[in-house]
């Protein structure tokens, strides 16, 4: 039978293209295709490889969930408590260390410092003022921006707005903008006089009824995204990328000139909403991974990929906590173990649950052999024929 040659040998390896990482695969290809063997033989090695590589993955038994708890748990006792930090942009403030571990792994809807990296396409990413463009699209213009002041007059039950010619030509932004803006919120009257645009509410309202309603008119929006508050520029390599205080991922991805698949949100949620389950199951990988390295940690990544593994598997994002994977084990004293211990008791006396006794932590309470390790394996003893004495 003739040698097998390199394509062949690439059309074997596809197959394995995502049940075996990168670097072996790579490895594999650059050792066969310096040896002269059959097409069968290459079939036979790459098996053998893979069924290797299969087995060093886990030992059977292995308390994976308990290691992989370890390897996040102890190194997070080391991080730092400081909230805010300059993170690569000096403008905007970001969540790390411990409280961002927490708050991805308790699944918060609601990132503290929501924060976006926007990449460009590539029209827009090697000119500047291409990036500008895009970043004022972006960028949420306010009333409040655009205004030197907002007062309050009582006598003639109006709030005067001066506008700020200079702002709002560098935002782009004409007085004809700003008077539909403020006609939404309904006016008896909207006169202009130079600078000032007089917003007349009308009737006799009292001082707090027009301070609520100039505290609705500084927030109202011109133009930009509504969570955007605030879009920075910043060259990498040879390109611009945008740094956003805020998060809108869809509202992001709609806008011409920004490139869909590399930009991306610390809002989890949103990428799930956006996305799909398994984009946010990378997303949770990537945000854990990055805040242990940041910390300069030396975590196992199969560790992490375990626990994100665990917060997605049912299709939804579950927090590691009493209200999602912990408390939703089916052993009623696992669930009492890990917190509220009399409340689980209770409600499954209630309802008359049974334990079946099949995990670690119930058979460490009723004082068993654990269900790892040596713990795992049943002998049976077959006769080795009819009749045989057991003694």
């Amino acid at each position: 039978m003739s040698a097998i040659n390199e394509a062949k040998i690439n059309e074997l390896l596809n197959a394995y293209e995502n049940s075996m990482p990168k670097k072996l695969i790579d490895e594999l290809r650059s050792k066969l295709s310096k040896l002269k063997i059959t097409e069968e033989q290459c079939k036979k090695i790459i098996e053998e490889v893979y069924k290797a590589y299969r087995k060093a993955l886990v030992e059977p038994g292995e308390a994976v969930g308990t290691v992989a708890a370890q390897s996040i748990g102890e190194p997070g006792t080391q991080m730092t408590l400081r909230t805010f930090h300059y993170a690569g942009v000096r403008e905007l403030n970001v969540t790390l260390g411990l409280p961002r571990l927490i708050e991805i792994l308790d699944a918060r809807r609601q990132p503290s410092t929501p924060m976006m990296t926007i990449y460009l396409d590539e029209e827009h990413r090697y000119d500047r003022e291409k990036a500008k463009e895009i970043a004022s699209k972006i960028e949420r213009v306010t009333v409040e921006n655009v205004c030197k002041n907002a007062e309050v007059d009582l006598m003639t039950a109006s709030i005067i707005i001066t506008l700020d010619e200079e702002v709002l030509e560098d935002k782009g932004i004409t007085k004809e903008q700003v008077k539909q803006a403020l006609q939404r919120l309904k006016p008896a009257s909207l006169e202009e006089e130079g600078d000032k645009l007089i917003f007349v509410v009308g009737g006799s309202p009292s001082y707090e009824k027009l301070h609520k309603i100039r505290e609705r008119i500084l927030d109202l929006r011109l133009k930009g995204i509504k969570n955007i508050k605030r879009v920075v520029i910043q060259k990498e390599g040879d390109e611009y990328v945008l740094y956003t205080d805020g998060s809108d991922l869809e509202a992001v991805l709609q806008v011409k000139g920004v490139d869909p698949s590399r930009t991306t949100t610390n809002n989890i949620y949103e990428i799930a909403n956006v996305l799909g389950i398994e984009a946010a199951r990378a997303a949770i990988i990537r945000e854990a991974a990055k805040v242990l390295e940041e910390q300069g940690l030396d975590v196992d990544m199969r560790h992490v990929m375990l626990v994100a593994d665990l917060m997605t598997q049912s299709g939804t994002i579950k927090q590691i906590g009493r209200h999602g994977v912990s408390g939703e084990k089916p052993s009623v004293l696992a669930r009492a173990a890990f917190e509220v211990t009399v409340k689980h008791l209770l409600e499954a006396a209630v309802r008359g649950e049974e334990d079946q006794l099949q995990g670690v932590t119930e058979n460490v309470i009723v004082g068993q052999p654990i269900p790892l390790g040596t713990g795992l394996v049943e002998l049976l003893i077959k006769p080795s024929r009819e009749g045989a004495r057991l003694d």
